[in-house]
């Protein structure tokens, strides 16, 4: 069972989900290991001090910013949680749209959402009703030491949530050299569009996923596989790796959601806010937020063994 990179709960209304994030990306790239040429020795990453030039393991690395040059306030994960609570638990929907309405450009990082036992009903009500209504729920969320603006949409019998860019984060095209918008204008012909349209309906098909290939990493695997069929390989001695240890936090569990058609009405009556009357039916204790740390490793001194004759092949 993979791990869960945040625990904590869907603002929808007067209702919450307790729900925990995963990550739906997953890397592929081939992996190199950085070598010197002189020896084909492993070059490895250090945490140098700048001040002493020495290498700081993880134990003494602490979160500072710096509020003046060369001073710094501290920060510990729980000040990170304790600066607002409510934003580092919950996944607070603030309004749906159309997912037309939304320009591709602004989608970032694809993440799984998936309920915890008490919150399996009201996921489902949340998942069909977009479904149905062919929305996406626009919410905030704060992963690690960032608050994002998030798209909520289903996908089969997953809610995925998509991290979404800042305008900000996008520059304008203003300054490219594209053509004019006006076909004419641009030198386009009617009849060229309709040859363009008729050759995108003979490409046309379905969408298959799987028939998607990274062709390029074949490409380099089997020039891999050729070296090694002629010889051109060098030994090196397996790095060895002592990885830190890590603690869970236990997250608190949430109270199960008693009447959802209830809650349903007021949220309506309320326009949505979770603000509205709570005593009506109580608010489900929220899941402390936790994010998972990456796991590091201090880099060690690796030895190479290389056969003389071989390396000459």
């Amino acid at each position: 069972m993979r791990r869960a990179l945040w625990k904590g709960a869907i603002s929808f209304g007067l209702i919450n989900i307790p729900v925990e994030l995963f990550t739906a990306e997953k890397h592929d790239e081939l992996d190199f290991t950085m070598l010197d040429k002189r020896d084909l020795s492993p070059v490895g990453y250090k945490r140098i001090s700048k001040k002493t030039g020495k290498e700081v393991v993880w134990d003494n690395i602490v979160k500072g910013y710096e509020y003046e040059d060369g001073k710094y306030v501290l920060l510990s994960d729980e000040d990170l949680r304790r600066a607002n609570v409510e934003a580092t638990q919950t996944i607070d929907i603030e309004s749906f749209v159309d997912a037309v309405q939304i320009p591709i450009t602004y989608y970032e990082q694809p993440y799984y959402l998936a309920p915890l036992k008490s919150g399996a009903k009201a996921y489902a009500l949340l998942r069909e009703t977009l479904r149905k209504s062919g929305k996406v729920a626009l919410a905030r969320i704060v992963i690690r030491t960032r608050q994002h603006i998030a798209a909520l949409t289903p996908f089969d019998d997953i809610i995925n949530l998509i991290t979404l860019r800042y305008p900000a984060e996008l520059r304008a095209p203003d300054d490219l050299p594209v053509p004019d918008a006006n076909p004419k204008k641009a030198g386009i012909s009617a009849k060229e569009v309709e040859m363009a349209q008729s050759l995108v309906e003979s490409m046309s098909g379905d969408w298959d996923p799987e028939s998607l290939r990274d062709t390029y990493r074949d490409d380099i695997l089997a020039m891999v596989q050729k070296k090694i069929k002629s010889r051109q390989t060098h030994e090196i001695a397996e790095p060895e790796d002592d990885e830190d240890s890590e603690e869970d936090s236990k997250p608190r569990t949430s109270a199960k959601v008693i009447d959802l058609m209830a809650l349903l009405k007021q949220s309506i009556d309320g326009k949505g806010k979770s603000t509205g009357n709570k005593q009506a039916a109580p608010a489900a204790k929220r899941t402390k937020a936790t994010t998972k740390p990456a796991t590091k490793s201090a880099t060690k001194a690796r030895t190479r063994t290389a056969s003389a004759a071989r390396a000459r092949a």
